[in-house]
């Protein structure tokens, strides 16, 4: 089961999925683990090392990352407004995965 943290430290949700995904597969994911009514997804960008899906939430954009060098994926807000959200969006993806 997927499990989340929020890291007030550095204003981030950090995903810990209970299996990672691949650098070929973090795009499909990504659609499923964003999957919500109050979530809409933008673009995504992938690199050498890391890859990055923007969404919104609440009218707030947020950024889900997934760097496969150490295996990590973590969600941060763009800008203050965003970043006061994370908790209940962290609580809205609790939700999500409870059903």
């Amino acid at each position: 089961m997927t499990q989340l943290q929020l890291d007030n430290q550095h204003n981030a949700i950090i995903i810990i999925p209970s299996e990672m995904p691949n650098d070929d597969d973090f795009e499909l994911w990504a659609q499923l683990f964003l999957h919500g009514p109050e979530i809409v997804i933008g673009e995504f960008a992938v690199g050498a090392d890391r890859h990055q899906c923007r969404f919104t939430y609440a009218q707030q954009s947020f950024n889900l990352n997934f760097e496969h060098y150490s295996n990590s994926i973590w969600i941060n807000g763009e800008g203050i407004e965003a970043e006061h959200l994370l908790a209940a969006l962290a609580h809205y993806f609790l939700t999500l995965l409870q059903q």
